[in-house]
């Protein structure tokens, strides 16, 4: 069965397709409200580390997130792969990075009240928890998570039942962001985050990432069948066609899709560069700093 966008057209689209979907809205609303309540706090008493870029990025991230899926993108990614392939990226490349950049985890229990706040922080120190966090922390774990995720989801099988169920696409859209996230944190390091890995490491991490990201923008940029058959079923909401939209998923995976990857890149090896001992070496142990308990001030 079409999804029932498939009937829609580009007017209906692109002038009412805004939405205010409750499992969109509510989760990045309460977000944005507790992050910059404890911010707040934050930037008052350690400033250095809580400047406004934090609350910027954090505040850019879950705008990014609402663009991905309750703007016009979303109605269009039943239409057209390249709308779609927009909305993949903002769930893997733009709004996961711009999130850990905000240093979430700090601001986010502090704008808790405060009983629930000793409540989630006993959570988080729960040893089985601690177990999981580090092995999901593991570079080469969160590195298997993203790529498994990115190609499952590509493939025509699972990739045409998303455009078809509403339940499989955000099950799809739930598995980008989560591997996503999982992929940034070892490349953003959030404070109060130190890295098991050296830092040089996260450069073949990421040119890794972006190869494989490559080989798929080529096979889509210059296949000559159409991929997605539900793409072929569909009204165009402009005048490709089916292949030449491919085509064009397949460029803005290539591009743009590729920048999110090399920037951080550069970024490492200026940093390396600048600073080439300290900034390689892993520190003492090789672990993480235990994160803020629900009493302790920062």
């Amino acid at each position: 069965m079409s999804h029932p966008l498939a009937a829609v057209g580009e007017p209906e689209v692109s002038l009412a397709s805004w939405s205010l979907e409750p499992a969109v809205i509510v989760p990045v609303l309460t977000a944005g409200a507790l992050y910059l309540a404890g911010w707040a706090v934050l930037s008052r008493r350690i400033p250095e580390r809580f400047g406004p870029g934090r609350a910027v990025a954090f505040t850019a991230g879950l705008a990014s997130l609402v663009v991905a899926l309750a703007s016009p993108v979303e109605a269009l990614s039943h239409l057209s792969l390249s709308a779609h392939m927009v909305q993949h990226l903002i769930l893997m490349v733009v709004a996961p990075p711009l999130l850990w950049l905000g240093a979430p985890v700090a601001p986010m229990l502090l704008g808790l009240p405060a009983p629930l706040r000793r409540r989630v922080a006993r959570a988080i120190a729960w040893r089985p928890l601690r177990r999981m966090t580090s092995v999901l922390g593991d570079p080469r774990v969160s590195w298997c998570a993203f790529v498994a995720a990115f190609w499952l989801w590509h493939l025509p099988g699972p990739y045409d039942a998303a455009l078809r169920s509403d339940l499989w696409h955000h099950v799809e859209h739930a598995s980008f962001f989560t591997a996503a996230l999982i992929f940034w944190r070892p490349v953003i390091l959030p404070w109060p985050s130190r890295p098991s890995w050296p830092r040089w490491a996260m450069i073949p991490y990421l040119v890794l990432a972006d190869v494989q990201n490559g080989v798929l923008a080529a096979i889509l940029t210059f296949s000559d069948r159409l991929i997605y058959s539900p793409y072929g079923e569909v009204p165009r909401p402009w005048s490709l066609s089916p292949i030449e939209d491919q085509s064009v998923a397949g460029v803005i995976m290539w591009v743009p899709g590729s920048l999110a990857f090399l920037l951080p890149v550069i970024w490492l090896v200026t940093v390396a560069i600048a600073s080439p001992h300290p900034a390689l070496r892993p520190p003492p142990g090789g672990r993480e700093r235990p994160e803020l308990s629900a009493d302790r001030r920062p």
